[in-house]
């Protein structure tokens, strides 16, 4: 007959990735590859990454039609239809031009990082006596930088910009995945209680 306090144990979470550490590592590995391929052709991963985007728009207002069917009324009905119709045709612009769609949704991207490195210094400027508010300008006059350069090189910088965030990004994630596997792996593990 199986001990009682043995049928009652469940694993520690730390337990459980220790036991799939090499797993977390290879999907690290796997980020890592994709993001250094990313950042070999950063137009190509532009254009991926547009793909996708325009995807997820068609299905975004396939789904608001769906929606806008479950509306009794004739102006949120109309609403909802509208909304739903304007994401898929987004969609399919992205579909049929993507170069097109990367040079707005840069644009946008370089425009929405000067306003928040605006707000950032503001905010700064605002905050109480003694807090941190060096490091929040800091921030802000990066960020403000990062979007005059991105809108400075416009439309030229929306052939490489998105590919080489998308690059950079899975490069750290993978590398975030590898240093936690590897971490989870050189943890003592957990014994059952007695």
């Amino acid at each position: 007959m199986a001990d009682a306090s043995n049928a009652a144990y469940v694993p520690a979470p730390l337990d459980v990735l220790r036991a799939k550490w090499g797993w977390i590592v290879a999907l690290g590995v796997v980020y890592v590859i994709a993001g250094a391929l990313a950042l070999a052709s950063v137009a190509m991963a532009t254009v991926v990454s547009v793909l996708i985007v325009g995807f997820m728009m068609l299905l975004s207002g396939v789904a608001e039609v769906i929606n806008a069917f479950q509306f009794k009324s004739w102006s949120k009905f109309l609403l909802w239809l509208f909304l739903g119709l304007l994401y898929v045709a987004s969609g399919i612009i992205t579909f049929m031009n993507p170069l097109l769609a990367a040079a707005v949704l840069t644009l946008l991207l370089g425009v929405t990082l000067i306003v928040s490195g605006i707000m950032r210094i503001v905010l700064a400027y605002s905050m109480k006596q003694g807090s941190p508010w060096i490091w929040v300008v800091v921030s802000g006059v990066l960020t403000l930088l990062l979007g005059l350069v991105i809108v400075s090189g416009w439309p030229v910088s929306s052939l490489y910009i998105l590919g080489m965030f998308l690059g950079i990004d899975l490069v750290f994630v993978g590398a975030a995945w590898i240093g936690l596997g590897l971490g989870v792996k050189s943890q003592p593990a957990t014994a059952p209680a007695a």
